[in-house]
């Protein structure tokens, strides 16, 4: 059975795009498809793969799979691209639309150039903050500043969902075997639906660095909504104002978080690198 697909990217955080309105695939195989997609010798290579269907409260429905088969709630890079997607190929002609993800919409702004989409802002919703939520066992209502012992080594970390769990260390990315460390935070009986893991240096008010460990797929150039928990974590301890510029290995990423209505903003990048025809039988 061949399917027609879009390799796309967020700042080098890539994902296989499919149009679930065209291509139709067995619920029950989606999990091997996506990881027989995604490996990076001998499928096409990516980070996961997001289906892009109908929805019957959205103007679409970003369906995320990470690259090990399993579902995901939410990406950021991801969603960036999916309303890319839906604008350059003509699926709508709004520059403002509705797309949701595991039940919850999120709006965006696109801001096109040429007649296709160059930036997207997405309104993120609220950080959320209390342990039991996010979740992350804790004897704290919310885990800031909190200490996590790793195999004997403690370090500090400052956990946000945003609709995915994360936890924000502030270890300079530059000197971090992650590799190593990236799994430990991940597979942590504290998180017990696994966790997203940023390790970040401060540079000033408004710039900050980071490596982001993703649940369910590794290391990747960047994390949408990792860099939403990154501000907000950044902000919770003191370090920066309420505008950040998020520096990851892909590039960089603009997040607001308006403390008066309590949202995040982020604004950010996505490409189209190329397409085409698959057997996944």
């Amino acid at each position: 059975m061949n399917i027609k697909f879009t390799k796309m990217h967020g700042c080098g955080n890539d994902y296989v795009y499919i149009n679930g309105f065209e291509e139709k695939i067995d619920e029950a195989k989606k999990p091997g498809v996506v990881q027989r997609l995604s490996d990076r010798h001998f499928g096409i290579g990516s980070d996961g793969v997001i289906f892009i269907n109908p929805s019957d409260i959205a103007d679409f429905e970003m369906e995320m799979w990470n690259a090990d088969g399993t579902r995901a709630e939410m990406c950021g890079n991801g969603i960036r691209s999916v309303a890319k997607y839906v604008y350059d190929k003509k699926m709508t002609t709004k520059e403002e639309i509705t797309i949701e993800s595991m039940g919850k919409i999120k709006y965006i702004t696109i801001f096109p150039k040429d007649g296709e989409a160059e930036l997207i802002k997405v309104d993120m919703g609220e950080p959320i903050l209390k342990s039991e939520l996010i979740p992350v066992i804790s004897d704290k209502n919310e885990t800031i500043d909190d200490i996590i012992d790793i195999r004997g080594e403690e370090y500090r970390i400052t956990c946000v969902s945003m609709g995915n769990p994360h936890a924000v260390v502030f270890e300079d990315p530059d000197n971090l075997d992650i590799d190593k460390i990236g799994p430990l935070f991940e597979n942590h009986e504290r998180f017990p639906k696994r966790t997203n893991t940023e390790f970040v240096k401060v540079q000033d008010r408004n710039n900050v660095k980071m490596r982001v460990w993703e649940r369910g797929t590794g290391e990747t150039l960047a994390c949408g909504t990792g860099c939403c928990a990154t501000a907000v974590a950044c902000i919770l301890n003191g370090f920066t104002d309420n505008k950040v510029t998020v520096h990851v290995l892909g590039g960089d990423i603009n997040i607001e978080w308006n403390r008066e209505t309590n949202r995040i903003f982020m604004t950010g990048p996505a490409k189209i690198v190329f397409e085409g025809e698959i057997d996944i039988d």
